[in-house]
């Protein structure tokens, strides 16, 4: 066995696959629960520029998981064979490969604003979508995938709420329009994709965005809806309601944010008072 061969024994690992709830998926929720909170309440005044540190690294971490799981998905029988296109990276959840560094590298301006607010909203339903049902994700027998999966999705969570922290004077009605050009654009990308890699590929699935005109929705309650109506339709619902879903998750933060602050201030009036009442007696 030659040395590509062990290395890519030991990145294939096989492990039994997960199911939802199991120990290993709520291991993973506890865990992106209690990195969330930690980073928010130690790094919620951190300096712009360890905050785009943080991003970068976050970035990084989610990029070198990705390198790895193209690897171990196109290596088999002690060779990497043709690409399976199924696995290209450009699916709602693959969003923060691209627009973090944005977030991370470009000057403070409405497009990194735009990126900053995607990430919040729409890749944070998405996030949190897997968290909530990871049927899918869980359906491959490596363990380092398994793992991947986790890390990525629980970086979407993690971010989508800090950055929401973070940036909360940049979460204004007036910019609500800015994450959704972000999520046309790349909507748009998924579909011309779809168009043109099924044309030179036609043996191979491609569905991103699970868009595809030549492949079934797979997406939890979307995929009852493209069976029922014609293409088109199917498509004008599903823009609708990830965006309708998107201001949701906007709405759940700023929600979040008035009961933190409705509950602080209950606690500080109640401190003052004891104070206040220890003072006088």
């Amino acid at each position: 066995m030659s040395f590509m061969q062990k290395i890519m024994l030991f990145l294939q690992t096989e492990h039994e696959k997960p199911t939802n709830y199991s120990s290993f998926h709520i291991t993973f929720i506890i865990l992106t629960i209690l990195s969330t909170v930690l980073l928010c309440v130690f790094f919620k005044k951190a300096s712009e520029k360890k905050v785009r540190i943080f991003v970068a690294i976050a970035w990084g971490v989610i990029v070198l998981f990705e390198i790895y799981k193209q690897i171990v998905f196109n290596y088999a029988d002690g060779k990497f064979n043709e690409y399976r296109w199924q696995f290209f990276p450009f699916q709602l959840c693959s969003s923060p490969l691209y627009l973090l560094p944005i977030i991370a590298f470009i000057k403070d301006c409405k497009f990194r604003d735009g990126a900053i607010m995607f990430i919040a909203t729409f890749s944070f339903f998405g996030g949190l979508c897997v968290y909530i049902f990871p049927n899918d994700v869980f359906d491959t027998e490596f363990l380092g995938v398994q793992i991947q999966t986790m890390v990525h999705h629980g970086v979407q969570i993690m971010l989508g709420i800090y950055l929401f922290v973070v940036y909360r004077k940049k979460f204004t009605i007036k910019n609500a329009y800015l994450p959704v050009i972000y999520f046309a654009v790349l909507t748009l990308i998924a579909l011309i994709l779809n168009l043109l890699v099924h044309k030179a590929v036609p043996d191979h699935i491609f569905n991103m965005f699970f868009i595809s005109p030549y492949f079934d929705c797979t997406l939890p309650v979307l995929f009852i809806i493209y069976t029922k109506v014609p293409y088109v339709v199917f498509l004008l619902i599903y823009i609708f309601g990830f965006v309708l879903c998107a201001f949701l998750m906007f709405a759940i933060m700023f929600g979040i944010e008035k009961l933190a602050k409705l509950i602080s201030s209950k606690f500080t009036k109640k401190a003052n008072d004891e104070r206040e009442n220890s003072t006088n007696s």
